[in-house]
């Protein structure tokens, strides 16, 4: 969710994706590529190359429609999830104050 949404805004590369996510918590550079394949495989990416001044050239993935929706549905579904979490949490620090 968090690869779609970045992409949402603007097209990104996926160095720039890892970057970015590194800023708020640890992941794996590993962990993107494959996912950036498996999202562009099931429609969810176009992608494009881009030269670049630093190296080869870059691959940048930009959402398609369908993309769009999926992202839709993904943040709706973690949506009611974080709310569940927190009643959850909630719930949990009201029994220990009993």
């Amino acid at each position: 969710m968090c690869v779609m949404v970045l992409t949402s805004s603007k097209d990104r590369y996926g160095y720039e994706l890892v970057d970015r996510i590194s800023e708020k918590f640890m992941i794996a550079e590993g962990t993107i590529y494959p996912l950036l394949r498996r999202l562009t495989k099931e429609g969810y990416f176009t992608t494009y190359l881009v030269e670049s001044q630093e190296g080869p050239p870059r691959k940048y993935y930009q959402l398609t429609e369908d993309g769009n929706k999926y992202l839709k549905e993904l943040v709706e579904e973690w949506k009611m999830f974080s709310r569940a979490v927190d009643q959850i949490i909630e719930e949990g620090l009201q029994l220990e104050k009993e």
